[in-house]
């Protein structure tokens, strides 16, 4: 039968008591990582740079059908940092995907900044499309990433984190 602790060596309990000490900082790092985590899904900009918030948040804007704003966030995210041979070409396909009317996944801008951005589509800069950009990412944030946070989509992506 067993004898208890006692009985082993005290090397072995040495041994015992240093596994213990090294498996409670683990257990304790690996709970501040998962708290951490949560909070990436409670900040638009955090989770726009976390690849399980970003697939989350995909998936519920495609469940609502309102994925086109997201998606001109990121083409616009890539455009800015793409060579400025490579930005004429996408400016164009950001113009005819998203800016022009009937453009197949239109996004919702005023037509100032509409206008603004079709009267640059022959000369496209590095900051064409900050703008845009960014009212975008205003409407994304006060509109459709509060109801995320309430959705299936963010309880999915924090047991994933």
């Amino acid at each position: 039968m067993c004898k208890g602790l006692s009985s082993l060596p005290s090397s072995c309990l040495e041994k015992a008591k240093g596994m213990r000490v090294k498996l409670s900082h683990l257990a304790e790092i690996h709970h501040k990582q998962k708290v951490q985590d949560g909070k990436v899904l409670q900040d638009l900009e955090a989770l726009l740079n976390n690849k399980i918030g970003l697939q989350a948040f995909r998936g519920f804007l495609r469940s609502e059908f309102s994925e086109e704003n997201l998606e001109f966030w990121l083409a616009c995210e890539d455009y800015r940092v793409s060579s400025s041979n490579l930005q004429k070409i996408k400016a164009g396909s950001i113009y005819s995907q998203f800016i022009n009317p009937d453009a197949p996944l239109e996004v919702n801008l005023d037509a100032e900044t509409r206008e603004a951005l079709l009267s640059v589509t022959d000369s496209p800069c590095a900051d064409t499309f900050d703008e845009a950009q960014q009212r975008i990412y205003s409407l994304m944030a006060k509109d459709s990433f509060p109801r995320f946070l309430r959705s299936h989509h963010c309880v999915e992506a924090i047991k994933a984190l």
